[in-house]
Formats: C-alpha cells, sequence, structure tokens
C-alpha cells in the first residue's frame, strides 16, 4: 500500500467551512446548509453542536478542556471490576462455566472494558450484532445513533456452547488458563460467516488477514453479554505504559490545556512526510484560532498481519521521531490503541474514528485508502483510494468529528526533503511506497536522504537485520552427498 499522503486544507485566503453549527471558538466560520458528501479540494468539514442555528461572530474565549466532544452514548463505560470486589467476582467466575479466549479475543475485552467502543458494554447479542453488520450503527434506547461499523463478537464452537447448558453467566479465560471476567447475561445465537465477511470486507475471497486468523477457525455460535473484566488488561511486553485508556487520554488532554485534539493513526512507521502533513496540521488549528492544538499519535497495537512491522518495533521508531524532533513532544502525545486490525478499508476507518470519539480527539486525519489492503488474489487495491474518507464524511454517528483528508507528500528530489506535491514540476517528485520502503531497510539500502530521521531509519536496519538473521538459522542445513 502507497505511503502517498493526501489532504485538501486550501490556503487561508480560499479556506471557508461547511459547518454545522457550533460551541467553538475563536474564530470566525462561514456557515452554509449541511449537505453530502460532494468531493471539493477546498472543503473541510468542521463539526459543531446543535445548539446555535445561525452564523454568529466569535470573540476569542478561555481555553477549552478536552472534553469539547463528549463520549458516544454519553460517560464512559468502565467495566473493570473495582479491586475490593474482585476477589468475591474471582471466587464466582471459577464456579460458572468456562469460555477459553483466544490473544485476539483478550485484545477486544480490552477494547470493550475501557470505552472504545462506548456505549458498549459487552460482546454484542444477537440485535445489536445485526444492527452493526448491517447498518453500521446501533441505535440507542432514546433513539438516538451511534456509529459502530465492526461487529465486536465472540464465538463458540458447539462443545462449549453445551458445556455452558442453561446457565445465564459464563467465566471468560485467557489462552493461558488465567480467569480474564464474567459474561453475564448471556445470549448465543447463529456466526454466520459467509454473512459476516461479505458485509464486513465486501469479499469472500480467500486471503483476507483478520477472515484467517480469526473468522475461518471460529465456531459456529456467538455468545453476547455485559463484561465485568476482573482486572485491568496487562501485556507485560514492556509498552503498557503507552497504553492510555479514554479516560486516561481525556485527562491529559485536560492536563495539556488542549482546546483541539487531532487524532492520527497508524500502523507503519512514521517517515517525514507523515510528520509534515502532523506539523502542517497543527498549523492550520493554530490559523483557525486554536491556542493549543494536541496531536493524538495513536499507533494500532492489537493484530496486524505478518508482514506488518511489529508493535514495539514501531513504539521505538516513533519514540526517535520525537528524540530527533521531527514533532514536538511539548504538543504530541503518543499512545497505543489496542484494536485488531481487519484491513476493512471504508468499513473499518468508521470503526477507528469512532474510537477517538471516546478517546477525546474532535479533529480526525485520514489519508487515502485508510485500513485498506491489496486485493488477496488480484493486482489491484482491495477498496476504492478515496472512498475510506467519504464515507467518513457521510457516515452515521460521526457527525460530531472534524474529518481531515490529507494532502499529497511525496520526495522532492530536488529540495532532498518530504514536501507537498507540486503538479506543475512533477518529475521532481519521488512517491516512495511502503514496501519499497520496507526493501529500503530489508536489504540495508537507505532512503533518500529527508525521507525518515536518522534514528527512526535505524530502528527499522536494525528490525529487518534481525529478521533476516533468525531466518537464516531457521533454515535447514545442506545434505551432504
Amino acid at each position: 500500500m502507497s505511503l502517498t499522503i493526501k489532504s485538501h486544507f486550501a490556503s487561508p485566503t480560499y479556506l471557508s467551512f461547511i459547518t454545522k453549527p457550533s460551541r467553538f471558538t475563536g474564530y470566525n466560520a462561514k456557515i452554509r446548509p449541511n449537505s453530502i458528501y460532494h468531493f471539493n479540494p477546498l472543503r473541510l468539514t468542521y463539526y459543531q453542536p446543535k445548539k446555535m442555528q445561525a452564523p454568529v461572530q466569535y470573540s476569542p474565549a478561555p481555553v477549552t478542556k478536552c472534553s469539547l466532544i463528549e463520549p458516544d452514548g454519553g460517560a464512559l463505560v468502565d467495566l473493570v471490576v473495582p479491586e475490593g470486589e474482585r476477589g468475591a467476582k474471582t471466587i464466582e467466575a471459577e464456579s460458572l462455566p468456562k469460555v477459553r479466549l483466544t490473544k485476539i479475543d483478550v485484545e477486544w475485552v480490552h477494547v470493550i472494558s475501557e470505552g472504545w467502543a462506548n456505549p458498549l458494554k459487552g460482546f454484542m447479542r444477537e440485535d445489536e450484532y445485526l444492527q452493526s453488520l448491517h447498518f453500521n450503527s446501533l441505535r440507542l434506547k432514546d433513539g438516538s445513533i451511534v456509529n459502530m461499523s465492526l461487529p465486536i463478537v465472540l464465538a463458540i464452537d458447539d462443545e462449549t456452547k453445551e458445556r455452558i447448558g442453561s446457565s445465564s453467566h459464563v467465566g471468560l479465560v485467557g489462552p493461558d488458563g488465567d480467569l480474564i471476567a464474567i459474561l453475564r447475561s448471556i445470549e448465543i445465537y447463529k456466526h454466520n460467516k459467509e454473512e459476516r465477511i461479505a458485509r464486513t470486507w465486501g469479499t469472500t475471497a480467500p486471503g483476507l488477514p483478520y477472515v484467517e486468523e480469526v473468522i475461518t477457525p471460529a465456531g459456529n455460535w456467538l455468545i453476547g453479554g455485559d463484561l465485568e473484566v476482573l482486572k485491568p488488561i496487562k501485556y507485560n511486553d514492556g509498552l503498557d505504559h503507552y497504553r492510555l485508556s479514554p479516560k486516561q487520554l481525556r485527562k491529559e488532554f485536560d492536563r495539556r490545556n488542549a482546546d483541539a485534539v487531532f487524532a492520527f493513526q497508524l500502523r507503519n512507521p512514521v517517515h517525514n512526510g507523515h510528520a509534515l502533513l502532523m506539523n502542517d496540521t497543527r498549523r492550520r488549528l493554530l490559523e483557525m484560532g486554536f491556542k493549543n492544538p494536541i496531536l493524538l499519535l495513536h499507533p494500532l497495537g492489537g493484530f496486524t498481519k505478518a508482514d506488518d512491522v511489529p508493535l514495539d518495533v514501531r513504539m521505538e521508531q516513533h519514540s526517535k521521531v520525537l528524540e530527533d524532533g521531527v514533532l514536538d513532544p511539548e504538543t504530541t502525545i503518543v499512545a497505543i490503541f489496542p484494536s485488531p486490525m481487519h484491513y476493512a478499508g471504508p468499513t473499518e476507518v468508521q470503526w477507528h474514528a469512532k474510537a477517538r470519539i471516546n478517546a477525546g480527539a474532535n479533529f480526525y486525519i485520514v489519508g487515502r485508502d485508510p485500513a485498506g489492503m491489496g486485493h488477496p488474489t488480484e493486482k489491484r487495491d482491495l477498496y476504492d483510494p478515496d472512498h475510506g474518507k467519504k464515507v467518513l464524511s457521510m457516515a452515521p454517528g460521526l457527525e460530531k468529528l472534524n474529518i481531515l483528508p490529507f494532502r499529497v507528500a511525496a520526495y522532492d528530489i530536488v529540495a532532498k526533503k518530504m514536501a507537498f506535491f507540486d503538479p506543475s514540476r512533477a518529475k521532481d517528485f519521488l512517491f516512495i511506497s511502503g514496501t519499497k520502503m520496507r526493501t529500503y531497510a530489508r536489504t540495508g539500502e537507505n532512503p533518500p536522504d529527508g525521507f525518515m530521521c536518522p534514528g527512526g531509519w535505524e530502528v527499522l536496519v536494525k528490525y529487518y537485520e534481525s529478521l533476516q538473521a533468525e531466518e537464516a538459522t531457521q533454515q535447514p542445513a545442506p545434505v551432504s552427498s
């Protein structure tokens, strides 16, 4: 997948807003009637809550707390059992029929328990599953709609279903046999895998990473219910301090007096084109009147496909980017988003955006082919590269989130640095794909100067050197004649 970066910020001279009425202050906005998405390179979608219905001139206001965007469905859920109740709950869990979780199931328990999927309080029951699968959203009891584009479900096999019998509750056991949670008031229903795959990915072609890892080997039943997690999910991999919950992130945004939070998700190393985009976004937000916009650099930390750079390597590389001054540590928060990756394109990018609402981000940066991948059996992209950002601008339940599409950035061979693409001198720009970047690192060849900070590039080179050394030791010795 190409690392081409796209944005559609206009120059300040021509920038206008197509907005809904606002409580945000510190700038003057021209308000136009809301409409469905129309592709316009000068368009910046900027959401403002509904209580103001006419154009109003605003004067600068005091710094606003990060809660300028509310979690979906109200207060954040916290499904971790209080410490004083854990002993009794653990004893109860031990007495219940057990459901064994996979590593990825545990990642979903983590996601649900901290409120990333707010207001979801457990693995989906059938009515929630069907709404998510067919409508990409959930209707709450008050009639409001929240986005929920990915089914968050737990599969069980026939043997486990029989073992559960008529029990209303089950204990959830981790891959190592440790009790993780109680799932209460359960509902068991059929797991139609073909329908789930077709609706989520838009194809049932073989070779979809999440399908092969999770769905194909899963059981033919789904079990939903309310979660009570016995203790916070920890991975003990040296990275837990990066795994800030939505509640912790909101507190940190408040501590830093953020008046805007813009989230950037990635599952690749950060190169200078990414940094150019993030720094330019902050500059634009300052021009809009915000005083202290904070970047949430938020790499995905759950399941990824085998050829993606591992999380620990990515986090070390991101750290070097801050150490080398490519991004400002004072205005950047680096944290891990614990969700598994589906590679489901426009369907999945809605989930990524929705989760950042719950974390307190009111701006979300989206680029070319978000959450996409190459077609598993054909030489083409699985999804139209522009559909992700278009879908985000129209998705039900995401109206309050401000979508920031990318500009195009590439390597300027004249200036010898990453720069925004200038069509008038297209021959001066080099587009370096993710595949090309990994090839450079794997072969020990350096990319052009200015593509990535030296410290970050060294991390990648060392990773691929260690990978090649490991592969060499696993090769069978030649048979002597």
